[in-house]
């Protein structure tokens, strides 16, 4: 029989779940509860969780604003990259969960606590992504995953419970919410409810973060990133920090229709799942990143690099963000950064994000080599007989094969 709880550190939003887990884990276990709020950019008033925590009786409760963090340490390093997870989805919500455990982690060392509790369902990815953080950081930290345990299996049940242990219900949690939200400061991602049947196309209520493309501007908005190795640094000629760069092109996202995705994804726990996602400032971002890279990578090295991303974004996607393998890709890819220096110009039009131009210090692009006029030498292009009759030469092989009857 494992030790009896002592105190726990639950990721805590002020919301109805989070107050219920509060609560019930105050029941249940008898321990005392320490509550960690995260500010990624989600948009939300935070203060208020500490007033609904304090209501409760808990002592030490942790607010922090990690947008910076959150950036710098998780998202830009995704972003060079360009992981896409099963070609489209910029794992807006995969990346924040490693960075909400990694403090979770922290503050129970911290305040001596034996054990974490997050609120994520059984269903989900989420409990995997917060659990594997939590072990690879500490192995003997005891988890509690309240939805695995507890009877409380609809929202009925979980109105009714907070009704019986005087927790405050707003008047919108009454009523069956359409869809539920997830956001932050790269993106909003909405699942469930009017969402679940994937024949129909989502309504326009569903959309948080951007316009609709027919509603934006019938006029390009044209902007420039600059980035040193991989990472954006100004925008418009400013330099500006992690955080500052992308609530920008957020703006501009929105007010130009960009990065909406409506995606039928396979979860990590077996099943699919519909979601329907908006990463506007991310959707500019990546499209930049591609751009300055076409001009500074070398050829094969860019090749390697996008033949291992879907693994890579496969391992944030599935919780791995602190795995050995992660660790290993990321070195690799940072090492491909190197050069990944300079401006990247774009127009932003409805829905669009088109690259305009790139320039570098690093550039590999030779105008001399690739002119259609007199290039003075630079290149023999006699050369290229060689090269290719060297490259048909298997071709040219399994040709005469087939000329004797062979079969291919």
């Amino acid at each position: 029989m494992e030790p009896k709880i002592k105190k726990v550190v639950l990721a805590y939003s002020g919301g109805l779940d989070t107050s219920v887990i509060l609560r019930w884990l105050q029941n249940t276990y008898q321990c005392e509860v320490v509550t960690f709020t995260a500010d990624l950019g989600q948009g939300e008033e935070l203060e208020p969780a500490r007033a609904k925590a304090e209501q409760f009786g808990i002592k030490d409760i942790f607010i922090e604003d990690l947008r910076e963090t959150f950036v710098k340490d998780f998202v830009f390093p995704m972003f060079r990259a360009n992981a896409l997870y099963e070609g489209q989805y910029l794992l807006g919500t995969s990346i924040a969960r490693p960075l909400i455990a990694q403090r979770q982690i922290e503050i129970a060392e911290m305040v001596g606590a034996d054990a974490v509790a997050h609120g994520a369902t059984g269903k989900g990815n989420d409990q995997v992504r917060f659990e594997l953080a939590y072990y690879a950081l500490n192995p003997n930290i005891r988890v509690i995953a309240p939805w695995r345990e507890w009877d409380l299996t609809s929202r009925t049940r979980l109105i009714e419970y907070a009704e019986e242990n005087q927790i405050p219900i707003t008047k919108d949690k009454r009523g069956e919410a359409p869809f539920s939200v997830d956001a932050n400061l790269l993106h909003s991602s909405s699942e469930g409810k009017i969402l679940e049947d994937p024949a129909v196309a989502p309504d326009e209520i569903v959309y948080q973060r951007t316009i609709s493309p027919e509603a934006a501007p019938d006029k390009a908005t044209e902007i420039t990133i600059d980035f040193q190795h991989g990472d954006a640094v100004g925008l418009n000629g400013e330099a500006l920090s992690p955080a500052t760069i992308l609530t920008r092109l957020n703006e501009y996202g929105r007010a130009n229709g960009i990065g909406r995705l409506d995606l039928v994804e396979n979860r990590f726990v077996g099943m699919k799942s519909r979601g329907v996602y908006e990463t506007p400032g991310g959707t500019i971002l990546l499209a930049a990143h591609r751009g300055i890279e076409s001009i500074t990578l070398d050829r094969e090295a860019g090749h390697l690099k996008d033949s291992l991303m879907p693994r890579y974004a496969e391992l944030l996607y599935n919780g791995f963000w602190f795995s050995p393998e992660r660790r290993m890709l990321q070195a690799l890819i940072d090492t491909s950064q190197a050069s990944v220096t300079g401006r990247v110009n774009l127009k932003l039009y409805k829905g669009n994000v088109i690259v305009t131009g790139r320039e570098s210090p690093h550039s590999l692009y030779n105008t001399r080599m690739v002119t259609f006029e007199d290039d003075a030498g630079a290149y023999n292009q006699q050369d290229a007989a060689g090269f290719i009759k060297l490259n048909a030469l298997r071709l040219r092989l399994g040709a005469s094969i087939g000329r004797r009857g062979g079969s291919l």
